[in-house]
């Protein structure tokens, strides 16, 4: 059986509350869209423990939250699903996290002199205080998330002559914000004036707010490692968990082995296509990496507060906790009993199309059948209750009061979704 871990507030990285209270204002306004209409927040809310409850989320051009979004509507609507499902933000200022992503495209490393090996390269600034900081930047300049369409604004227009060039446009919409700028002078000992806030001290602002916002270590679990005894059906599952392979890759305190392993999830949807890939297809960390060892590979996630956090899977291919263990428990047969109809897709009629056709394609789900290596295990109905059972008590008793919360307005004045 594996060792069981637990957490506590030294596990994370220092961060300054005051750069996380500017990060909170930063993470909710829409200011750092190219066309002022979604902000981090919109994907990632409080409302929804930090993800947007879609399997696909709708990004720049959609209208509301959760759910409940829209795909817009005219000239503003979307022209593509986000191709992966927005990933947990939970515990990702823990000191042992150290690649972000679904395909794992940021880590630590001195490979381009800026502390990062990340999709911006070299042109990723100087000065970024970790993992968190970093990866705040890309949906700034992903087109469909945050950067909006070529020829809407002067932010997209800079990222598509070179990914880095957009930032300091955002950067100046910040800094010029009265309340943003003595905000940032405050907070940050190197700025002395509002002009001297790049989108280095935004990134770290952000990041600062991630890492502090969404920490979480006061679940059942925890307590059962304090000496508190579970549940009869959450100890059940935990002792399948930890004597099952389940623990093999959601390992440790976060129950993440931080690895890539392929799963044979359903495939739907754009896919985050390669620019030479003919088909919309996801190959997942081979994406990264050109190696085909590792094909149709994802990030393994963690399970903390897992319960609050579907659909489940790197496109959101299950929305429950049972789909998805049926799944770990023999892929290739849920994957062949599986429909489009049991993702969680908003209807967007003029790109359903796309959303079946990677499935419908024979040859490509032969390709991602052969890249499995899990094995079928036999897990009953009720060792499969019990195993969801210990699934929710990794649900933190304080998940959904979190320090900061959701502002009820910010410094733009632009609307707080």
């Amino acid at each position: 059986m594996a060792a069981a871990q637990g957490i506590s507030a030294d596990d994370y990285i220092a961060i300054d509350p005051a750069q996380a209270r500017i990060g909170q204002l930063l993470f909710y306004d829409k200011v750092l869209s190219g066309n002022r209409n979604i902000s981090c927040g919109t994907c990632h809310h409080h409302d929804h423990a930090g993800t947007d409850g879609l399997s696909l989320g709708i990004g720049e051009g959609g209208v509301g939250v959760g759910p409940d979004r829209t795909p817009g509507t005219g000239a503003d609507r979307i022209r593509k699903r986000i191709p992966r499902n927005a990933p947990s933000l939970w515990n990702l200022g823990h000191n042992s996290i150290d690649v972000l992503f679904h395909d794992g495209r940021l880590t630590r490393s001195n490979l381009y002199g800026n502390g990062f090996d990340s999709p911006a390269e070299e042109w990723l600034p100087k000065g970024l205080d970790n993992l968190l900081a970093a990866q705040a930047l890309f949906p700034l300049a992903a087109q469909f998330e945050m950067a909006g369409n070529l020829g809407e604004n002067d932010v997209i227009g800079a990222v598509n002559n070179r990914i880095d060039r957009g930032w300091p446009i955002i950067a100046k919409r910040v800094r010029t914000i009265p309340e943003y700028g003595q905000m940032f002078v405050q907070a940050f000992d190197h700025i002395e004036e509002p002009g001297d806030v790049t989108i280095v001290e935004v990134g770290n602002a952000l990041g600062a707010f991630v890492a502090s916002e969404w920490q979480s270590y006061d679940s059942p679990y925890d307590k059962w490692l304090a000496g508190t005894p579970l549940p009869d059906d959450a100890e059940r599952g935990r002792q399948l968990f930890f004597n099952n392979r389940c623990a093999s890759c959601h390992s440790g305190p976060l129950f993440t082995d931080q690895g890539f392993h392929a799963l044979g999830l359903p495939a739907f949807g754009p896919g985050r296509t390669r620019r030479f890939d003919p088909i919309p297809r996801d190959v997942g960390r081979m994406g990264e990496t050109d190696l085909l060892a590792d094909a149709y590979k994802f990030r393994t996630p963690s399970l903390r507060n897992v319960a609050l956090t579907g659909p489940y899977g790197h496109n959101g291919a299950y929305p429950t906790l049972e789909a998805m263990i049926r799944h770990h428990a023999h892929p290739i047969l849920t994957r062949a009993g599986w429909n489009l109809s049991d993702a969680g897709l908003p209807d967007v009629p003029w790109l359903a199309a796309i959303d079946a056709a990677i499935h419908a394609d024979a040859a490509e789900m032969k390709r991602q059948n052969a890249a499995i290596r899990m094995r079928p295990i036999n897990l009953s109905d009720d060792d499969i209750t019990d195993l969801v059972a210990f699934l929710n008590a990794l649900t933190g008793e304080s998940a959904l009061d979190r320090p900061l919360g959701r502002p009820e307005s910010v410094p733009s004045g632009l609307p707080v979704d």
